[in-house]
């Protein structure tokens, strides 16, 4: 990320709406759940920077969707599509982001839509 505070900010904001904590971080480099952001200078990024991602959270309801949405426009993020129905499946109901370096993060709602798992577990 090309700044790493206004990328704190912004993903901050959408991680207290969707009740995920920021697991952790350093003045270059911060992480929340499978999400891990550095800054390019950070020996965590090698020098690289990554390519634009789309990037999509499962909100629990519309008004979360919503929630998210106002969030990310709080904290710097540009409108990339507004809360409302999309024709992917029936009951999809999604907002896009942009978060400061134009990747596409998109909070959804699946409807009626059954999920398989609540989350991913990994044990060793």
């Amino acid at each position: 990320m090309r700044d790493i505070e206004a990328s704190r900010r912004f993903y901050g904001a959408l991680f207290e709406v969707l009740g995920i904590p920021i697991g952790g971080g350093a003045e270059d480099y911060f992480w929340a759940d499978e999400l891990f952001v550095s800054s390019p200078d950070s020996r965590a990024a090698q020098g690289v920077l990554t390519g634009r991602h789309h990037l999509a959270f499962q909100g629990r309801d519309r008004a979360m969707v919503d929630a998210f949405f106002q969030a990310g426009l709080a904290a710097g993020g540009e409108d990339n599509g507004a809360p409302s129905e999309r024709r992917y499946h029936p009951g999809y109901y999604a907002c896009f982001l942009l978060d400061p370096d134009g990747n596409n993060i998109e909070a959804v709602f699946h409807g009626e839509a059954k999920r398989s798992a609540d989350a991913v577990e990994i044990s060793f």
